[in-house]
């Protein structure tokens, strides 16, 4: 079985912006090596539009940011959203209603409407 790592930025005040700083060069490697030695990532929508930026290369990028570059992109991708219809070029989109059916599963429940005012039954 895989081990589930969560990690995420953290500021005191609760928000990071990404625009305002860049990691110095250790970090950035750091950050790297942690992303080559994950089997995939699991994004919400915000976040995943954020990492989006990592898809195309950029002129102005040294080359320890297109390193992150190539080591994101070859991971698998997965993206939990009720609002995108769909994910480009390689996550796959994981809908709310299939976590709600995940969910119900996992407690022995099937999901009888995909409806906001869905309703539960034990399996």
């Amino acid at each position: 079985m895989a081990t589930f790592v969560f990690g995420m930025n953290l500021s005191l005040d609760g928000y990071v912006d990404h625009d305002a700083f860049a990691p110095d060069p250790v970090l950035f490697q750091h950050w790297t090596r942690q992303v080559r030695g994950l089997a995939g990532s699991l994004y919400g929508r915000r976040i995943y539009e954020i990492m989006r930026y990592w898809d195309e290369d950029r002129p102005e990028w040294s080359p320890a940011e297109r390193d992150f570059a190539e080591a994101w992109r070859r991971q698998p991708k997965w993206v939990v959203s009720r609002s995108l219809a769909s994910v480009d070029p390689t996550p796959r989109l994981f809908p709310t209603t299939s976590r709600r059916r995940y969910t119900a599963s996992r407690h022995g429940m099937t999901a009888r409407s995909t409806s906001p005012a869905r309703t539960w039954r034990r399996a």
